[in-house]
């Protein structure tokens, strides 16, 4: 980007987005925009299509139809993921390694310096025992394990974390400070998307939201104008509107 240009407004843009695998329609011309520098969060029931989106953001598979987007480059085109930082809701790092291992890994990949005491004070800050930088892989608890993923993804430097169910396995203490940390991470200037079966997280975090049901957008826009919709006291009341009405249900 050169000095006289407007950085886009998104940092992900879905537009059209059609998937299907073995004729069974997953994406149903999906169109969706994450703004940047914000926290942005997609809810869904399981089988929603939440994980296919996630694979076609990061190139894992290939859809039938539409673009992808982020922060304005195509996502067909490798460097359009060089901003950006994944953790997947099934983190299993490699068993081989200890913490500190795979910290010092991740940097190299994100071509970053690694520094010891960065990397403690970001275990500590998600209450993992720094001792853990010196502990096997597989000597770690879920919990654990998905705290060092985060702590990786947090450490990255990108400017956009991707973030499939990560209070995955945390416990509330965790999950509490995990918060503090993606707001710290917005307050900087990073963007947040990620995806969540927990309707307080997303009401609490986020700026926007989008519900995903069979494939298809059901709403994208602020969590109080979900609950406004629907006059619903809470998300999840609003969300379950949501899901009932376009699927013919009564709220």
């Amino acid at each position: 980007m050169t000095q006289n240009e407007t950085p886009p407004s998104s940092a992900i843009r879905f537009s059209g987005l059609k998937k299907s695998y073995a004729g069974v329609v997953v994406l149903r011309g999906l169109g969706m925009s994450v703004p940047a520098a914000r926290t942005f969060g997609l809810v869904g029931v399981n089988g929603a299509g939440k994980t296919t989106l996630i694979k076609c953001l990061l190139d894992f598979c290939e859809f039938d139809a539409g673009a992808v987007d982020i922060f304005g480059v195509s996502s067909r085109e490798t460097r359009s993921r060089s901003r950006l930082a994944f953790l997947p809701e099934r983190f299993v790092p490699p068993y081989y390694l200890t913490g500190g291992d795979f910290l010092r890994y991740m940097a190299t990949l994100y071509g970053r310096e690694f520094r010891a005491a960065e990397a403690e004070k970001a275990l500590t800050d998600l209450d993992l025992d720094p001792t853990a930088l010196r502990k096997p892989v597989r000597a770690f608890s879920k919990g654990m394990t998905q705290k060092l993923g985060l702590a990786a993804c947090l450490l990255s430097g990108r400017e956009l974390l991707v973030l499939d169910e990560p209070t995955s396995g945390l416990d509330p203490k965790a999950r509490a400070l995990l918060k503090r940390q993606l707001q710290n991470a917005q307050a900087a200037g990073r963007s947040i998307f990620f995806t969540s079966h927990a309707l307080a997280d997303v009401d609490e975090l986020c700026d926007e939201m989008a519900v995903l049901h069979n494939g298809e957008l059901r709403f994208s826009g602020t969590p109080v104008a979900l609950r406004q919709r629907f006059a619903a006291d809470s998300l999840e009341q609003a969300y379950l509107a949501c899901i009932r009405q376009e699927t013919g249900l009564e709220p």
